[in-house]
């Protein structure tokens, strides 16, 4: 089953194209990849996805339209930058997302999160007290609390120590394998290794490539080899 469907999506910021006639198709239980150089407009098609920006052309979420209210109940995203509030604290935020998607049952699940990404005993400190890791593996956490079947990264290994790289990547393989669907933006190739099953070469706003790992045996190239040959 198509668990993201985005059919020829542009954006503009005024006279910039940002992304340029833009089609993915992702399926459950499918790792993709946003593959492509910083400005090439990755981050923009993510904040398309999650419905924060406005776009023509469509976009799917499990058949649904992406800005209602059933498709964000299924939809996780942890952003670049987080964005955390600086009087509430690690386990505050936590409750905070319990509360807003009325989850039920939470609890072993939150404190399960926390040890994961060694934020147990930081569950007393503020947001703006954490260093950049622990507000990345923070807001890891509340984007993962709702168990969501589609979960959108964007950079998302940025400032984590490899402990946390580590624990992430198994999250990715966890999520691939219960049937959800994710789908990762990052600019470093060697960051996802063996983890992907489609990546989109992005260049300029535009899908320049699309590579399916199964294929990749046929040609005798590399993700890398073929990255380059695009974007050089």
């Amino acid at each position: 089953m198509v668990m993201l469907e985005v059919v020829h999506v542009t954006k503009r910021y005024r006279k910039v194209l940002a992304n340029d006639d833009i089609n993915l198709t992702i399926e459950d239980g499918r790792i993709g990849v946003l593959l492509g150089p910083n400005g090439a407009g990755k981050s923009t098609i993510i904040k398309c996805i999650m419905g924060f920006l406005k776009y023509q052309g469509q976009i799917q979420v499990n058949g649904l339209e992406n800005k209602s209210i059933e498709a964000k109940k299924i939809m996780g995203y942890i952003p670049e930058i987080p964005s955390l509030y600086p009087n509430l604290t690690v386990d505050e935020h936590m409750e905070f997302i319990a509360r807003a998607y009325k989850l039920k049952d939470y609890k072993a699940y939150k404190d399960a999160l926390l040890e994961r990404f060694d934020l147990t005993d930081k569950k007393k400190k503020f947001g703006d007290e954490l260093s950049k890791g622990m507000q990345q593996k923070l807001s890891i956490c509340c984007g993962l609390l709702p168990r969501p079947r589609l979960v959108l990264f964007d950079e998302p290994m940025i400032g984590l120590d490899p402990h946390a790289i580590k624990e992430l990547k198994k999250v990715f393989e966890e999520l691939r394998d219960s049937g959800c669907m994710v789908l990762v933006s990052t600019h470093m190739i060697d960051s996802m290794e063996e983890l992907w099953d489609t990546t989109y070469i992005i260049k300029q706003g535009r899908v320049a490539a699309v590579v399916e790992r199964e294929n990749l045996k046929d040609n005798n190239k590399s993700l890398e080899d073929i990255f380059f040959e695009i974007t050089e």
